[in-house]
């Protein structure tokens, strides 16, 4: 690692952090130019002021300076001029790569952004593959100070392939509140992910410590980057699993100058109703099945009436007849089309207005268009529309379908045996759509019936994270949201912790609507620590046998002790032990342990925080239920009880995954304490 010079002129680190009092001064201006704009003379009315205010409103905060967020982490050093087919770099040319673009007074760049393609050397470039790159420096920051650097001569045959150490600590350094992001420690592998194009849906599989979030995110922000027209039309969405989750990585998009994407959980996107009950288990996975989809199509569809009573239109003396054979015709025709439910219910009375104007015609008429929007407002044309093809409400439907036996067994028939019809069926009949006490599964029933009377809107891109959880019918939902756009798939097959978990990631495309997604695969780990990820490992072979075991590529192997506890007591100590470490610490334990330790948590006087909440300098620890903790981490765990975590499940591989899942939050250290004995699957 370098060292700063004693002469001020030649101290290449005293020169380095020059330029980045100078890049922060050149964003300051950049801020401010945006900040002074006049939209009088420009916005031509209210409408125009209004949509102006808000662009450069956000514009102002993309611009915002995190003093503890360094504007920029490398520099690339080209060691020749670009031929024709290289549209970016130069001989000679130095760029520094950083969260954002930045630019001087006369528009030259100090800072480029990760995204550029200027910028992929530095995460693709390697001594095998300089890609025209001399010289590759990282630097390493404390708070925002910019404190050492870090060379790597590409192209010198004689300075051997090494990690660097300031890459290595950036990986392990101690972490306070949320989610950060990763951009200046993205690898080649996650770099591919990242920059895969708009039109492909990616999906990666990846086990603990492997940057699957924060490589999704980042490629919602490179899309963004590359395809911002697009997209600022179609819009971006992340998913993930709950709340605690998506506060917990919320400013990861804001640090890269993105703050557009929505975020919301499963739950938020088919919230036709108020969730107020719960299923138990085999009810759940019954209503989560992807035939529950050709069941609610049944049941709308078996709505459509063939007619038998020709419709009669009268305009001032003359009575106009469409016989019933013919109405009947024009239905069979919508139904064969087979569009969305509400479509052709809203095309049958300009069908049956056509067949009026063409007798109209043929008795010499010259009828227009308006004409025909008149006959289709007629009231025999309503009344037959009304009989034929009824208005739906899709909650109504589900309800039909939960609390009339023969109505299910009528459209389920085929496709839902008797066990599985009783299994679904509402013991106590709600009366009304209000007063039922409707459920998540249900409500994903609803959404899929919503979409079969009229087509949910597409996003440009979603981001679906912790997605091994999923039922079928609730990747179908999302699928929905992404019909003319893509996906980027996260998740991990050994984490599935619901009873209906994604057995294989081609199936879940296919429920997805994405089959031709592409499947990417991340081993290695770069946040948990060699000695803590073998231990969850010994658990793979019983949970998720086939998968590639995560390799940490970390340095350090961490810290990791399993402890006898003989109460509560016990517990709060090992939690004061590794306070006294810097960084966070989560106490994870079975949901039904959580009141007891909290109590002898609040008894020794340590304050602590919910799963997802911004730890602080004053209070770093977190009291975690293992039901919340996928998607989260902390420098430091105490996990409690493994054997509870396990028990507290419906069944043993669920509980085992739910415990591979808990084992696997820390950065740092791992202290496993017990009073009963650990699961046989832990024994080595």
């Amino acid at each position: 690692m370098s060292t700063p010079a004693h002469d001020p002129l030649d101290d290449p680190l005293a020169r380095e952090r020059a330029h980045l009092a100078a890049s922060r001064a050149a964003l300051r201006a950049m801020r401010e130019d945006v900040e002074a704009l006049d939209i009088r003379d420009v916005a031509a009315n209210w409408v125009n002021a209004q949509v102006l205010t808000r662009q450069i409103d956000e514009r102002v905060k993309a611009l915002a300076d995190l003093s503890d967020t360094p504007l920029f982490f490398g520099r690339l050093d080209y060691l020749h001029a670009p031929g024709a087919e290289r549209a970016e770099g130069a001989g000679g040319e130095r760029f520094y790569i950083g969260r954002r673009h930045v630019h001087d007074a006369d528009g030259d760049p100090m800072v480029i952004d990760w995204r550029a393609p200027v910028s992929q050397p530095f995460y693709r470039a390697s001594k095998k593959n300089p890609m025209d790159v001399g010289l590759r420096r990282r630097f390493g920051y404390t708070g925002g100070d910019l404190t050492a650097y870090e060379d790597e001569h590409l192209s010198d045959p004689a300075e051997p392939a090494t990690a660097g150490k300031l890459l290595q600590q950036e990986i392990e350094r101690p972490r306070v509140g949320p989610m950060r992001d990763i951009v200046a420690t993205i690898q080649p592998e996650q770099d591919e992910i990242v920059r895969s194009g708009l039109s492909g849906t990616v999906c990666v599989q990846g086990g603990p410590g492997t940057g699957k979030t924060a490589v999704g995110l980042h490629r919602v922000a490179y899309l963004l980057y590359a395809h911002r027209e697009r997209l600022a039309r179609t819009g971006t969405l992340v998913i993930g699993p709950n709340r605690s989750f998506l506060h917990y990585i919320e400013q990861v998009l804001p640090a890269l100058g993105e703050l557009t994407v929505r975020q919301a959980t499963v739950d938020d996107l088919v919230a036709h109703v108020e969730v107020r009950g719960t299923d138990e288990a085999a009810a759940a996975i019954v209503k989560g099945d992807a035939r529950m989809a050709e069941v609610l199509r049944r049941a709308l569809y078996a709505h459509v009436t063939p007619p038998t009573e020709p419709v009669v239109v009268v305009r001032g003396s003359r009575r106009w007849r469409i016989p019933a054979y013919e109405l009947e015709e024009i239905v069979a025709e919508l139904l064969d089309r087979d569009i969305r439910y509400g479509a052709a219910r809203e095309a049958l009375p300009q069908r049956i207005a056509h067949a009026v104007l063409v007798r109209m015609e043929q008795a010499g008429e010259a009828p227009d268009d308006r004409v025909q929007d008149a006959v289709a407002r007629n009231s025999a044309v309503k009344a037959a529309v009304k009989a034929v093809w009824p208005a739906v409400d899709p909650a109504k439907l589900v309800l039909r379908l939960l609390s009339d036996a023969e109505f299910l067994a009528e459209h389920a028939a085929g496709i839902l045996d008797e066990d599985e019809q009783k299994t679904i069926l509402w013991t106590r009949p709600a009366r009304s759509v209000k007063s039922a006490k409707w459920s998540a599964a249900d409500a994903v029933l609803i959404d899929e019936a919503a979409d079969l009377i009229q087509r949910t809107h597409s996003l440009g891109h979603v981001v679906l994270d912790e997605a091994q959880d999923l039922s079928p019918m609730q990747y179908r939902a999302v699928g929905r949201r992404c019909t003319t756009g893509s996906a980027t798939v996260l998740g991990d097959l050994a984490q599935g912790t619901t009873p209906w978990a994604t057995r294989g990631w081609a199936e879940a495309l296919a429920h997805l609507g994405k089959p031709e997604g592409a499947v990417e695969e991340l081993t290695a780990g770069f946040r948990v620590p060699t000695d803590v990820i073998a231990y969850a490992s010994r658990l793979l072979p019983h949970i998720a046998p086939g998968l590639t075991p995560v390799a940490s590529v970390r340095e350090n192997p961490g810290f990791f002790e399993v402890r006898t506890a003989t109460g509560a007591a016990d517990v709060v100590d090992a939690c004061l032990r590794l306070l006294r470490n810097e960084g966070s610490t989560g106490l994870i334990a079975a949901d039904a342990r959580i009141p007891e330790l909290a109590e002898a948590l609040t008894a020794a006087g340590i304050s602590y925080l919910a799963p997802g909440e911004e730890t602080t300098r004053e209070t770093r620890l977190a009291l975690v239920p293992a039901s919340l903790a996928k998607g989260l981490e902390y420098d430091y765990v105490v996990l409690d009880e493994p054997r509870a975590v396990v028990d507290g499940e419906p069944d043993e591989r669920t509980g085992l995954r739910r415990l591979y899942v808990a084992l696997t939050r820390a950065v740092s250290g791992l202290i496993v304490t017990h009073a009963a004995p650990l699961p046989a699957q832990l024994a080595e």
